[in-house]
């Protein structure tokens, strides 16, 4: 049976003393209904992993490259990912898009690297302000997911992030509706590829989640949980976020 996801995704934040908070988090939930996971910078990654170390709390990767290894500089590559104790890896998350250029076909490389490594992908998709004002939402990720997501992919091996990119850490968050049509487009276009299977991949939706709103985003069809960004960063803030995914 699928088991919903509360990712918290830390982006560029956190030092050392920001590994109470995960301690706190493992604390409240020794034994969740949903799956939690944290996303902390590349410096942490490690040293979470530790502290999560038999706890609940599922520690992964904001990024990887696309080789196992060579020269990258500043790069680290999924295996290193999992070397740290990462069992995730956020692939395609629209701030790569666009601070780094990444294309779909980059992408799809970067969840290949992840599997290969032993890790789920979460592959993110969303349409910018101006896509939607154009009435092109559906196009626009239809052609993420098609592009990015490879083929062979599995409900144990690819988790779905829709994230508009204009919702991101603005405070704007879609209607229920249409948070709706896109995650059961987005179903019915993996169904489409994957068969029955893709009944069980799970479909996060990301953009300024807070515990204020998670109880009516996670009572939406197809939302099987949600990739946090700030709300994530505190064990106070992120733990109603899941205590909400669990009562779903």
């Amino acid at each position: 049976m699928m088991r919903r996801l509360a990712a918290g995704n830390w982006k560029m934040n956190g030092t050392a003393e920001s590994l109470g908070e995960a301690q706190a988090l493992a604390s409240d939930f020794p034994s969740p209904d949903c799956e939690i996971l944290i996303c902390p910078p590349a410096t942490l990654l490690s040293r979470m992993a530790g502290t999560a170390a038999g706890t609940a709390i599922a520690v992964g990767g904001q990024d990887c490259h696309v080789n196992p290894s060579g020269a990258h500089t500043g790069d680290i590559s999924a295996k290193m990912i999992a070397d740290a104790g990462g069992t995730y890896v956020i692939v395609g998350h629209s701030e790569r898009r666009s601070d780094h250029g990444e294309s779909n076909a980059e992408i799809r490389a970067k969840a290949m690297a992840t599997w290969s490594a032993g890790l789920a992908a979460i592959v993110c998709v969303g349409e910018t302000q101006q896509e939607r004002e154009d009435g092109r939402t559906i196009e626009v990720v239809r052609g993420q997911l098609e592009e990015s997501v490879p083929d062979g992919a599995t409900r144990q091996s690819t988790v779905v992030a829709y994230e508009p990119v204009w919702a991101i850490g603005t405070g704007k968050v879609p209607t229920l509706a249409e948070i709706a049509e896109v995650h059961a487009d987005i179903r019915k276009e993996l169904t489409a590829r994957f068969g029955a299977e893709a009944q069980e991949f799970r479909l996060l939706y990301g953009g300024s989640v807070k515990p204020s709103n998670a109880q009516e985003i996670f009572g939406v069809p197809n939302v099987d949980g949600a990739l946090v960004g700030g709300a994530s960063l505190k064990a106070d803030d992120f733990g109603m976020i899941v205590a909400e995914l669990e009562r779903a």
